[in-house]
């Protein structure tokens, strides 16, 4: 079974108190995510869009615990950004913590990496498995915003995008009961 990163920050977590969180990013674009639309009959409906791929990028992590941690900008996510992330994440989380995330390039940069081990007294990091989004529950979160929340949302800008966002994340925020359920839906059980 594919599990061993996510095993060994359990067993890590439960001997030593480390606060464990997934982390990941996603993007929000203009284009409308449509689910549904009315239409009078024989009128094929047509929605106003900006073909465009500007986009809203947010970093988030999560704790098996139900909490929800989220940081978005206009444009692409720069390993500044995360390092902001996880400075962000050890000012709002006590104790020392243990990310788990993917390989993606964002995480392996040299900055991130020399941040990381600057760090090291109060962070650690470990990698998911290769291909294996289904063990993030993370990606959870994701697949919620974007087809729960924000379903059939048709935004003009990426600051309307933006602030819906922020809105469709406060209101998981109050349902931590969802986000262990990610963890459930990943196979892992805290």
């Amino acid at each position: 079974m594919a599990r061993p990163a996510v095993a060994r920050g359990k067993k890590k977590a439960d001997s030593t108190g480390v606060t464990i969180v997934l982390a990941d990013e996603a993007a929000f674009y203009t284009l409308p995510a449509v689910v549904r639309t009315w239409a009078p009959v024989g009128q094929t409906p047509l929605l106003p869009e900006a073909l465009r791929y500007e986009h809203v990028s947010a970093i988030s992590a999560v704790t098996p615990a139900g909490k929800l941690y989220l940081m978005s900008k206009l444009g692409s996510l720069k390993s500044a950004d995360v390092i902001v992330f996880l400075q962000h994440l050890m000012e709002v989380i006590k104790g020392k913590l243990l990310v788990l995330w993917d390989r993606g390039s964002i995480h392996r940069a040299l900055r991130v990496k020399d941040f990381v081990e600057r760090q090291a007294d109060r962070l650690e990091v470990d990698w998911l498995p290769a291909y294996a989004p289904e063990l993030n529950p993370d990606e959870g979160v994701w697949r919620y915003l974007k087809y729960v929340e924000l379903r059939n949302l048709c935004c003009k800008s990426l600051e309307e995008i933006r602030h819906e966002l922020v809105l469709a994340v406060n209101r998981l925020r109050a349902k931590p009961r969802i986000i262990r359920s990610f963890f459930a839906h990943a196979g892992l059980v805290y």
